[in-house]
């Protein structure tokens, strides 16, 4: 090569390269290389993210209970006064997927030991009902209905068994697992696996009459079982007091603390009694597990039906209440509706949930958020990909989120015009772990802002209430925070 081919060579080479480098640190200074926030862990799982965002999950409590009107049957009763005159699974589905609800997991088999679906390990069963002349499979029933809907199926299997003559033995774990595996294994995708805390004390045990005491933390060789489980099920996810993948959280009157985090050290619950049900509704800031909290709650006084408290169904500003101290807290609201003798569920409960959705879409419908102008304090790397405007997209996937060593900021909202502001919606983008500590919600008011609302954790979803006002500006500060603050959606209605 000639020395002048040569020189032009090398000036056009140095010439790309002066390009690239001036483009990177254009990308560099405009923060378009800024990287995502480092997790903090622990993290929910992908299963676990799918379950928060159910946010609305439906109970059915049915069984001999509904006959004899009973809330835990004593497990001597016949299996001949299972007999709904007017079964209707399709109205249970239809009812509850209108009204919003995304899953629904059946009492498969209570305390009482009767199973809805012909076990082959039990003669206590709906096989020997009357109850499609002993050819029924409630579980079948329902679960094909809830596939045909597009709802998810859960079971819940009482370890609790009044009826089985072994129970308090190691024979009958071995008749536990196999009665999971014949539901876990028969009826289709299960998403929840329910384990009640009720363990040990009299019943029928097979004719015996007397008074069983177990050991809950090692009778039942959960590990084993869930393992077992697991096998079958492998996106299953398992609700019991310390999980592993859902927390009782502590009452059954339909709230969760209004500091609500979703981890949790599950060897805390066996310390000792004292603490632990308010453990179980707040969560733990330094928590080792995932383990957010479901809060369970009947529409009626009982779990099971009672025609006797057919006037005592929660009424649609009840169920709104609840609503907001359970999804609107951070957690995934499970109510119990239970069919009646009919085999259908009651006319004052279909009221009341549609009632309750009538609330639901009145409040939550019209998001102001969209027509608003956003902006915040500072956003990561003055990247697009973390700017304030993702806030308001409808994207879950993006997010507003501050450097990583500030652990403060503010978000806020402006209209050209005057808005009603009743309810304020946020949420934490949880993939990368639970972080807010607390923030303060201010409205521009008489020309200054007014702090409406103050709370402390965020997670999936946080809806505060504040008293009706006509503003243009909403600020929402972060105050305090485990690591750089990461929200995914606002949201004024």
């Amino acid at each position: 090569m000639r020395p002048s081919t040569k020189l032009k060579t090398l000036t056009k080479r140095k010439s790309i390269f002066s390009l690239i480098a001036l483009l990177f640190l254009f990308g560099c200074h405009s923060g378009e290389n800024a990287l995502p926030p480092t997790a903090i862990e622990p993290t929910p799982s992908k299963d676990q993210l799918a379950w928060h965002e159910m946010e609305m999950t439906a109970f059915i409590h049915f069984t001999t209970n509904t006959f004899t009107g009973k809330e835990w049957g004593y497990g001597d009763e016949s299996p001949s006064i299972f007999n709904p005159t007017d079964m209707d699974v399709e109205q249970w589905v239809t009812v509850l997927k209108e009204t919003g609800f995304k899953g629904i997991i059946l009492t498969c088999k209570h305390h009482d030991g009767f199973c809805l679906w012909p076990s082959k390990y039990t003669e206590h069963s709906v096989k020997n009902s009357p109850y499609k002349n002993g050819e029924g499979d409630v579980v079948k029933e329902l679960s094909d209905a809830c596939r045909e809907q597009g709802l998810k199926f859960g079971v819940y299997l009482s370890p609790w068994d009044r009826n089985h003559k072994d129970y308090g033995g190691a024979e009958y774990i071995t008749y536990y697992r196999n009665q999971l595996e014949e539901l876990l294994t028969n009826y289709g995708p299960v998403f929840e696996m329910w384990f009640d805390g009720a363990n040990g004390g009299d019943g029928y045990y097979g004719g015996q009459r007397e008074t069983r005491h177990i050991d809950r933390e090692t009778y039942y060789d959960w590990p084993t079982t869930i393992e077992l489980a697991r096998g079958h099920q492998p996106d299953i996810l398992f609700f019991s007091d310390a999980g592993p993948d859902i927390r009782w959280i502590g009452n059954e009157q339909g709230y969760v603390g209004k500091t609500n985090w979703n981890t949790l050290t599950p060897d805390t619950l066996y310390a000792g009694k004292s603490g632990i049900t308010e453990l179980l509704n707040t969560g733990s800031i330094d928590g080792t597990r995932w383990i957010p909290g479901e809060v369970d709650v009947s529409i009626r006084p009982g779990w099971f039906y009672h025609a006797e408290e057919d006037s005592r169904v929660k009424t649609p500003d009840q169920l709104f209440e609840i609503y907001l101290s359970s999804v609107g807290r951070g957690s995934v609201l499970l109510l119990n509706v239970p069919p009646d003798r009919r085999g259908q569920l009651h006319e004052n409960d279909i009221q009341s949930l549609r009632g309750f959705r009538q609330r639901l879409d009145e409040a939550f419908t019209n998001n102001r958020a969209t027509e608003a102008t956003v902006t915040a304090s500072s956003y990561r790397g003055k990247s697009s990909r973390f700017a304030p405007e993702n806030l308001i997209d409808g994207d879950k996937e993006t997010y507003w989120a501050t450097n990583e060593d500030i652990t403060t900021g503010s978000i806020e909202l402006e209209w050209d015009e005057p808005q009603t502001v009743s309810y304020v919606l946020i949420q934490e983008y949880i993939p990368l772990g639970q972080r807010v500590k607390s923030f303060q919600v201010k409205a521009w008011n008489n020309e200054q802002w007014e702090t409406v609302s103050e709370a402390t954790t965020i997670g999936y979803k946080r809806i505060l209430r504040i008293d009706p006002m006509k503003t243009t500006r909403i600020r929402i500060e972060i105050t305090d925070s485990k690591a750089c603050p990461v929200i995914t959606n606002v949201a004024i209605y």
